[in-house]
């Protein structure tokens, strides 16, 4: 066995677990590679687009806990979903009694110790139907009272649990705190509780199992068949899930990162195909300049005019600190000589917008103040863009040619990113003109 053994942490989420029939796949998956020996499971999800999700089922249980309202209508469904695939699947364990020993002890628990349960009986069957050790994450996530994760005591526990057992099965979304108390991740948890276990036994991989192929260079609701992303940075993924391309809950990203250990987002459904790879750093070649492009509507700017500006120290740091006064995020501050620009998403700003700007006006006096709403921005990311000259030469000369009107520009200091700011009737138009002129005419 002189090569290198492959360790992979396999994370599958809540559509790949809905029910007996995902179920299924995941043990056709699991059992195709050897190296896949951990293997982290979220709630069961939709089975279709009206269904529940056990989670939010869980909530919901808990909501009628806390209110003393009956809550039989809700443990049924919940009662059934994880029989059905207990049965369906013809597995032993007395699931049953444990169901109804969590509805009978409802009233001493906390809310994150009952909306862990769907990730817990779902790890339970999997383990059984696997044939797999199953590990509580109870036992191994520790939170410290700050609710930062203890990471000695995790990596230590963790570790121990693989020398003890050759596989297992673990659930997502949970840990316990320093009194033993469960607590639960933000929303998307699972993906966390892979990430954790991956950087605490310094896996080659972690995988994530979900419903999409990875990523796209571009949302397939606007561009016919966009290109599969095949590689792409963590600081790419970054910029595009900031402009809306959203598949990985963000926490999840940062301990695979600190260890610099690959994601590779999966399908359970089509699991032939390639996926996403996320890493810090890619070698080689890249088949476009450009590696997505991503954008979000809802925008609004303001801008600031006031002759000779650029000779009067602090100006702009005044005009911020009066949108720091409202609690307003900026998105971006494109700026010329003698004005700059201040864009905000507008639900931020829908109550408070003339309020704002009257006081710039009083305050600061500038020459004028202008706002225009109606705005989407869209960012084109690529590592590949600051190598390759006239990148944004190209951007913005098929946009004009395409008579869409640029009202903002701004690139990042990395040259990986050119954001453009268009009307919102133009949004859909734009981004098929960037995908047609990076994409569609280099493949020719």
């Amino acid at each position: 066995l002189g090569e290198h053994f492959m360790l992979k942490i396999t994370k599958f989420g809540g559509s790949s677990v809905a029910n007996a029939t995902q179920f299924k796949k995941v043990k056709g998956i699991v059992e195709s590679d050897p190296s896949r020996q951990y293997v982290v499971v979220s709630a069961p999800g939709k089975r279709t687009a009206s269904d529940n999700k056990i989670t939010d089922l869980l909530y919901l249980l808990d909501a009628h806990r806390q209110y003393h309202v009956d809550a039989s209508n809700v443990t049924k469904i919940i009662r059934d979903r994880f029989l059905s695939i207990k049965n369906e699947l013809g597995l032993k364990q007395n699931l049953e009694k444990d169901l109804d020993e969590f509805f009978a002890n409802l009233a001493k628990m906390n809310q994150a110790e009952i909306v862990s349960r769907g990730e817990y009986f779902c790890a339970k069957l999997m383990a059984e139907y696997l044939g797999y050790a199953f590990v509580d994450a109870a036992d191994v996530i520790r939170f410290r009272m700050d609710k930062t994760i203890d990471w000695d005591a995790t990596t230590k526990k963790v570790q121990a649990k693989c020398a003890k057992y050759d596989h297992f099965v673990f659930p997502g979304f949970y840990g316990s705190n320093a009194n033993g108390q469960i607590q639960t991740f933000p929303r998307g948890g699972g993906d966390i509780s892979g990430a954790i276990l991956a950087r605490c036994i310094n896996a080659d991989i972690y995988e994530n199992w979900t419903d999409v192929s990875g990523f796209l260079m571009a949302d397939p609701r606007i561009v016919k068949n966009p290109e599969q992303i095949t590689h792409i940075t963590y600081s790419e993924l970054r910029e595009l899930s900031y402009m809306g391309a959203s598949v990985l809950h963000e926490d999840a990203i940062f301990p695979a990162k600190e260890k610099n250990i690959p994601i590779h987002i999966l399908n359970t459904n089509r699991p032939q195909d390639k996926g996403t790879i996320i890493q810090e750093s890619i070698e080689g070649e890249q088949p476009y300049a450009i590696t997505g492009i991503a954008g979000k509507r809802g925008f609004t700017s303001i801008l600031v005019y006031k002759k000779h500006m650029s000779n009067e120290v602090g100006y702009i740091r005044k005009v911020l600190s009066i949108v720091e006064d409202y609690n307003v995020p900026i998105e971006h501050i494109p700026s010329s000589i003698d004005s700059f620009s201040i864009v905000v998403a507008d639900s931020d700003v829908e109550d408070i917008l003339y309020e704002m700007v009257a006081r710039i006006k009083n305050e600061i006096k500038p020459d004028y103040v202008k706002t225009k709403s109606g705005l989407a921005l869209i960012s084109t990311v690529g590592r590949n863009m600051s190598a390759k000259p006239g990148t944004s030469g190209k951007l913005f000369g098929a946009l004009g040619s395409n008579h869409i009107n640029i009202s903002m520009i701004a690139q990042g200091s990395d040259e990986m990113n050119i954001t453009v700011g268009v009307k919102e009737e133009d949004f859909n138009k734009t981004v098929q003109v960037i995908y047609d002129t990076f994409v569609t005419k280099e493949k020719k």
